[in-house]
């Protein structure tokens, strides 16, 4: 049984249905060549032995049939619990062999005994068309030593349970039993700025324009919502910065001083009130989403870094890739209506108030 896929030795239909949404994404990006840093998933494989625990199965189950999502004190009572009786559980020897023998060889390729690595969750129901479960389970950053790395994919195992996830899964109608949990192992960056890009405008469907929200740190503050952060607008064909909105940002997730982990952090108000990207930066993150974009064929919701450890301009890189799940479902709207020439549309589209602003296209490249 294998438990370890590489990013860098992934085939899509050997390890599609083993790796989850988000470890797949990791493979295919690195495959198509675009800056991911390296790591390997952890298969279904290994979570399933530990659903093999008949008892515990039964016990989980009995609580998931109280769910009440109009109390939320109770849900998250219950999340607990079923947390807490899944870390009860004994991993597997030869699983917990396999992540071990990863982490070790991952540090042989970063040169690092100890390299720091985020542990990430990865289900299997993760960015289905008809739903995204993105951001449901749990992500730890910063995770050292194979021990830790260990006991960390068992809590990302666990979070398969969240109340969030919970009530997300009985309100679509997913049955909890069936989703199946891969775990990803993947070298941290240190980032001086991070946040998440869309290839359209999220604020009106514009595919004509890139959109990067970015803060200090970590991105978590931003994929969070725990800072309000800068906003670009980036026109898709020229690279030129449309827009700029520059916030006040009072807070980032840095490495702590010991270096072992991550702290919120006040931010000065210089620092807070400063654009977190610089304007090459910026062009830099959205040459990037495009080529996400380019390479999956529809438009991306990519998580991105600017790693401190690498040189300008190879420091930007790429966390995540999805589809985007909001204006991609909505029906775009024609160039020409039926018995219309070539030529009266683009009268009409001349004529149309919004016509002044050629950002308002909704022609694709």
């Amino acid at each position: 049984m294998s438990y370890v896929v590489w990013f860098d030795d992934y085939v899509a239909d050997r390890d599609r249905s083993v790796l989850g949404g988000k470890n797949c994404s990791l493979g295919e990006m690195t495959g198509a060549g675009l800056p991911v840093p390296p790591g390997f998933g952890l298969t279904t494989a290994a979570y399933a032995e530990l659903k093999e625990d008949q008892g515990a199965r039964s016990e989980v189950n009995s609580l998931l049939r109280e769910v009440d999502l109009d109390d939320a004190a109770g849900l998250r009572e219950l999340a607990a619990k079923v947390r807490n009786r899944i870390e009860a559980i004994p991993m597997s020897a030869a699983a917990e062999q396999a992540i071990i023998e990863g982490y070790d060889l991952l540090c042989d390729r970063s040169s690092d005994d100890a390299v720091p690595v985020a542990v990430r969750s990865s289900a299997t129901a993760e960015d289905l068309p008809d739903a995204s479960f993105a951001g449901l389970q749990d992500t730890f950053l910063w995770v050292t030593g194979a021990e830790d790395v260990v006991a960390h994919v068992h809590r990302c195992w666990s979070s398969v349970y969240t109340d969030r996830a919970i009530a997300y899964r009985h309100e679509m109608g997913h049955d909890h039993d069936l989703l199946l949990m891969s775990v990803g192992i993947q070298k941290m960056v240190r980032p001086t700025a991070a946040g998440v890009a869309f290839t359209l405008n999220p604020s009106d469907g514009d595919h004509s324009q890139i959109a990067i929200d970015s803060s200090w740190g970590f991105g978590e503050s931003v994929v969070s919502g725990e800072v309000t952060p800068d906003n670009f607008l980036v026109d898709k064909v020229l690279f030129e910065i449309v827009k700029r909105t520059i916030s006040a940002k009072g807070m980032e997730y840095r490495l702590s001083d010991n270096g072992d982990g991550v702290v919120a952090a006040e931010l000065s108000a210089d620092r807070g009130s400063a654009a977190s990207l610089t304007d090459d930066q910026i062009k830099a993150v959205a040459r990037m989403a495009r080529r996400a974009e380019r390479h999956y064929g529809s438009p991306q919701d990519i998580e991105w870094a600017i790693d401190a450890d690498l040189p300008e301009p190879d420091n930007v890189v790429l966390l995540q890739s999805r589809p985007e799940t909001v204006w991609s479902r909505k029906k775009r709207r024609t160039v020409a209506k039926p018995g219309q020439g070539f030529m009266d549309s683009i009268v009409s589209t001349l004529l149309h108030p919004a016509h002044s602003k050629a950002k308002q296209s909704t022609v694709d490249e």
